[in-house]
């Protein structure tokens, strides 16, 4: 069988998407599936999300972020693949960006 291989997706999450706790559920989230990488609000009201790990685990973060946490209302996500930086060990909560 095949491995899988690691990817990094850069994700920018535009809707109701601040004051719900999409950060808090998305560090859940990426915790639970063993995803490396960051969230973090920005001040245009968007949310921006790295996520590092194998590729069917981060698409599967990926379907989770088109929707987001009960609360939330997911307008748009947009994914740019970027190279792998195999740095990050976690998945933490960063504050203010951009």
């Amino acid at each position: 069988m095949e491995r899988a291989a690691s990817v990094r997706a850069h994700v920018y999450i535009t809707g109701r998407v601040q004051g719900v706790n999409f950060r808090y559920y998305t560090r859940q989230q990426a915790a639970r599936m063993g995803l490396n990488g960051w969230v973090r609000n920005l001040r245009d009201g968007r949310v921006e999300v790295v996520i590092e790990g194998k590729k069917p685990l981060v698409d599967q973060m990926l379907a989770w972020c088109d929707h987001g946490p009960p609360s939330a209302r997911v307008d748009r996500i947009e994914v740019e693949w970027e190279g792998i930086s195999e740095q990050m060990n976690d998945f933490t909560i960063r504050y203010w960006g951009g």
